[in-house]
């Protein structure tokens, strides 16, 4: 699901409509809440580079407007492919192994244990308003790249006032941690943006005179600083900056572009981004922390290891 959403959306969005789903089916169902929002973020991530998605548009853009050559077909399936090997991983490691051949009922019970039935629910006013709030969020996100921030604060007001008992206590259930320390760290970044310390980082990787190292320092900005920071706006910044290396014709264009891309899209998982904070933010109170660290871990993990994997495959053999 996230993959369809992210195709045509902003990844964030993708992961905003589908986070709150994805988790609640994770905590119903026995499933780790690490693994099911691993699954999330890398499947926002595994469709963003869609040629009439956000990250694809954004990549390609930049790469026309530099007179670069360029493959949105390439770019799309080489990132499609990445992130599904790398779910493959992180089933593995997160607790997947674990649920072959099990069948669980609601709460993550066996299918031979007994199991409570949930009450009966009606669809009344506030439920009927809620979903038509999710399918108003989705339409705008994917059809007119509305704001979704903007979008979900109104909804969530219109509903209060139809039904202000029902909201009662949503305020309260908001991850307020998680919300300033992501805001926090964006200010910081985006002030080094605005005083020009990314761009003068980019500079001096660019005057390397080794083009293969340039290019494995410039995928590293991009996943760390994309790991803190928006994804997007590191696409568009460091791209220009790979322009030096490109021209000499000793990097491939369309490998270190794609290389670049999905290295600073991969770490999109860190609750630091946008995309795990959601993830940390809709998991249940109880395991908040635990989620939170395990996605820290595997951010700043995938921050490293991520540009490493992609230099080698599609910078070093120089075919593409």
């Amino acid at each position: 699901t996230a993959v369809l959403t992210a195709v045509g959306a902003v990844t964030p969005a993708a992961v905003g409509i589908v986070a709150p789903i994805g988790l609640g089916f994770a905590v119903a169902y026995g499933i780790s809440p690490v693994l099911m929002g691993l699954f999330i973020a890398n499947g926002a991530s595994a469709g963003g580079f869609s040629p009439i998605g956000v990250f694809g548009s954004i990549t390609n853009n930049v790469v026309e407007r530099n007179d670069l050559p360029g493959s949105p077909a390439t770019l799309f399936t080489a990132s499609f492919l990445f992130n599904v090997g790398l779910c493959v991983i992180i089933f593995l490691l997160f607790g997947g192994r674990q649920l072959l051949g099990r069948i669980a009922t609601s709460g993550g019970k066996d299918a031979d244990d007994e199991a409570t039935a949930p009450a009966s629910l009606r669809l009344d006013l506030p439920r009927a308003l809620t979903l038509l709030g999710l399918l108003s969020l989705v339409a705008g996100a994917l059809f007119f790249d509305l704001d979704v921030g903007l979008m979900a604060l109104t909804i969530s007001v219109v509903l209060t006032l139809v039904a202000p008992t029902s909201a009662k206590g949503a305020v309260d259930k908001c991850a307020w941690s998680t919300v300033l320390l992501v805001c926090g760290i964006v200010t910081y970044v985006s002030q080094m943006e605005r005083l020009g310390t990314i761009d003068w980082l980019g500079e001096r990787v660019a005057s390397i005179d080794a083009p293969l190292l340039g290019a494995l320092l410039i995928c590293l900005i991009g996943a760390v600083v994309s790991a803190f920071a928006s994804t997007t706006g590191m696409l568009g910044a460091l791209i220009p900056l790979a322009v030096p290396f490109l021209l000499t014709g000793q990097v491939g264009a369309v490998g270190l572009i794609t290389a670049l891309a999905i290295s600073a899209s991969i770490v999109d998982a860190s609750p630091f981004s946008t995309s795990g904070a959601l993830v940390t933010a809709n998991t249940p109170p109880d395991q908040r922390d635990l989620v939170f660290r395990r996605l820290m871990a595997w951010g700043l993990g995938i921050a490293v290891v991520g540009p490493l994997v992609t230099w080698c495959l599609f910078v070093v053999p120089g075919s593409l």
